[in-house]
């Protein structure tokens, strides 16, 4: 089912406006997050547009987290983080997806939960195909 008022279900315009597609994974869509203060962040978004991860099976919810474990071993491995916060919010845009947020201990926001959407740091579009280049190698 897909919420075509949803950027992660529409894709296209409503997308882009903070996100651009980087492939599908077994049961969700892996998203390059255009503000890119924590070099390598990415969104995890659910295939179909469901709220809460109770509204899974198990065996769904266990290929949505696979996913998601998946992608972080590819920003490990191609931006080598110290840690990888994971957020999963929802308030506004209730569509299932978890952000994953490469923190390095002498970059922005180390020691604090990182903001939603800073709007500081934006690339080129050459800049961004070169991330999704590493986070794809690696995956």
């Amino acid at each position: 089912m897909k919420d075509l008022n949803c950027g992660y279900c529409a894709g296209g315009a409503l997308l882009d406006q903070f996100g651009i597609p980087i492939c599908h994974l077994s049961v969700s869509d892996l998203i390059l997050f255009k503000e890119q203060s924590h070099p390598g962040r990415c969104i995890v978004a659910y295939q179909d547009h469901v709220s809460e991860l109770v509204d899974l099976s198990e065996e769904e919810r266990n290929a949505f987290f696979a996913d998601v474990a998946r992608a972080a071993k590819a920003i490990h491995a191609a931006f080598h983080p110290d840690k990888v916060n994971y957020g999963a919010y929802g308030d506004t845009g209730c569509h299932l997806h978890f952000h994953l947020v490469p923190k390095y201990r002498d970059g922005y926001e180390w020691g604090g939960v990182f903001a939603m959407n800073p709007g500081e740091t934006f690339r080129t579009q050459e800049e961004y195909a070169q991330l999704i280049e590493q986070i794809k190698a690696n995956l």
